[in-house]
């Protein structure tokens, strides 16, 4: 009988396959004895070998992931060189996509493979040693992730804890949230039990999870399940081990090489300024979200600092920057370190070419997200894939609006003004002497803009059908001299559909290719 995989297994057999097909035709003598699954986890070195290959998949794996989620977000347009530059990712951005778009079907698959190669390590590592322990605890952190991520965005994907590797059990059925969050809550509290805590706020040698870590994601697990007091204790731990702080450098150094594994980092994925695994480590983000650099002039400043060869996706929206102005001003602190106008950009040196449209744009740039030279391994002007900025997956200041809302939601409107202040004083804001959860939310907006934070909270908060209703159902483009034009492109089915109840539908060829599959609520 034919096996028949599903997109679960299907990448994981590829791989092998290829593999084998490759040592075959190059024959190629095989030196020493790698040995076989039930072999090869035994010694520290082994279990710290498995590690960093689950940690280089979810590197590699990470930019188009957070073009993903951005995109469903309300902050910006997709963008690019022109209209169909990328189609998938328009598509999540105008919520045009089906089961069958492929950007939906990658990141879902991706989030498998993570949790596969972190099953590998759960289920062989025999944690004996602390060396061995370590390494389990962090892979269950990874697998803590890639499940919150799927509860979160498709909902009842299959709840994976176990090897799919044969026909007995490559075909899961549905999992429901609460399997889900169950799962969540048990590996991250089994990480917390065992992963080290940093030394002090400025150690800047863990570069890997850490107990706070563990914490602050459990605590984000509980929170969207609106168990607010146990979010509370555990995002409170973090602020009150004295092990983060807010970064009191240059805002708009926050996403790049300059603040790596710095105070503010809570998790992050390494990447390293070494000219030799320069290609071994290149990542699409800092490519995708640079200026358009082919329709512009460069000059300057612009032209000792900015990185050229950039393809201009992800522009703000004016909304987003009406909201940055309603709360800081003009001239905020943290506005003009996040956008920049066009007449900002043209003063900097980076002037747009008379003429030239810019698609998905409304006369704003992304400034927080410029992509810079000094981030370089190889300053490529072709494009700009080579840079060193690790990846970021969680910064203190969403841990401090985390524990403001767990806080203010459990009675402790103390704490949560505590927290909410501490961020709007880096900001150089005026403290609140109230809370409200709507100063959290657009606190958090403004924050954590371009951070892969706003869409899954626009659902939990019930707010997304409002926000999202008519995105994408007119899409701008904006030229120097002539303006913004509001109907570049006009679709009146786009916009975010509320029988989805937020979920991302399963991937269509998970369904055709397992039969235990059931669709989500509305696609």
């Amino acid at each position: 009988m034919k096996k028949i995989y599903s997109l679960l297994t299907i990448g994981l057999a590829s791989v092998l396959l290829l593999s084998s097909c490759n040592q075959d035709l190059l024959d190629i003598q095989k030196h020493g004895n790698m040995g076989t699954m039930e072999t090869f986890y035994q010694t520290d070195e082994e279990a710290e070998q498995a590690l960093a290959s689950m940690y280089v998949s979810w590197r590699s794996n990470y930019a188009y992931f957070m073009f993903m989620k951005n995109l469903l977000a309300d902050d910006v347009y997709c963008a690019g060189g022109s209209r169909g530059d990328q189609p998938g990712f328009e598509k999540i951005n105008e919520f045009t996509f089906d089961s069958g778009t492929d950007r939906i079907e990658t990141n879902y698959s991706n989030l498998y493979l993570l949790i596969y190669k972190a099953n590998l390590i759960i289920l062989n590592v025999t944690p004996d040693t602390d060396v061995k322990a370590r390494a389990v605890a962090e892979a269950k952190f990874a697998r803590a992730y890639a499940h919150f991520e799927l509860v979160t965005l498709w909902g009842t994907a299959p709840c994976v804890n176990y090897l799919l590797n044969d026909a007995s059990n490559n075909r899961p059925t549905n999992s429901t949230p609460a399997d889900h969050w169950a799962l969540i809550e048990q590996d991250l509290t089994d990480a917390v039990a065992v992963l080290p805590s940093k030394s002090s706020a400025t150690d800047d040698t863990i570069c890997r999870a850490t107990k706070e870590a563990a914490e602050a994601l459990l605590g984000k697990a509980y929170l969207f399940q609106e168990k607010y007091g146990e979010a509370a204790t555990q995002l409170n731990a973090v602020v009150n081990s004295g092990l983060y702080e807010l970064y009191a450098g240059d805002y708009d150094m926050l996403g790049h090489a300059a603040t790596n594994n710095g105070v503010e980092s809570v998790f992050e994925l390494q990447l390293r300024n070494d000219a030799v695994q320069a290609w071994n480590q290149w990542q699409w983000t800092h490519g995708f979200c640079g200026w358009r650099t082919a329709m512009m002039t460069i000059s300057g400043d612009a032209a000792n600092e900015i990185a050229m060869g950039t393809y201009g996706f992800f522009n703000p929206r004016k909304d987003l920057y009406d909201a940055f102005v309603e709360m800081e001003g003009e001239d905020g602190y943290r506005l003009t370190n996040s956008i920049a106008t066009v007449d900002q950009m043209v003063a900097y040196g980076a002037e747009p070419i008379s003429g030239q449209t810019f698609v998905g744009h409304e006369g704003y740039f992304p400034w927080k997200q410029r992509t810079l030279k000094e981030d370089s391994i190889y300053d490529y002007a072709a494009f700009q894939v080579l840079q060193y900025v690790n990846c970021r997956i969680m910064r203190y200041a969403e841990v401090l609006l985390l524990a403001a809302e767990a806080n203010l939601e459990s009675g402790n409107s103390a704490k949560a003004l505590e927290c909410i202040n501490e961020v709007r004083e880096r900001a150089k804001l005026s403290a609140l002497t109230s809370v409200t959860l709507e100063d959290i939310q657009k606190e958090k907006r403004l924050e954590l803009y371009m951070e892969g934070c706003r869409y899954q909270d626009l659902v939990r908060w019930g707010l997304a059908y409002e926000t999202l209703k008519d995105q994408g159902k007119q899409v701008p483009s904006w030229e120097i001299t002539g303006g913004v034009n509001a109907t570049a492109f006009t679709n009146s089915s786009a916009g975010y559909r509320q029988e989805t109840n937020g979920l991302l539908p399963i991937p269509l060829k998970e369904t055709q290719l397992n039969p235990n599959i059931t669709q989500n609520t509305g696609w």
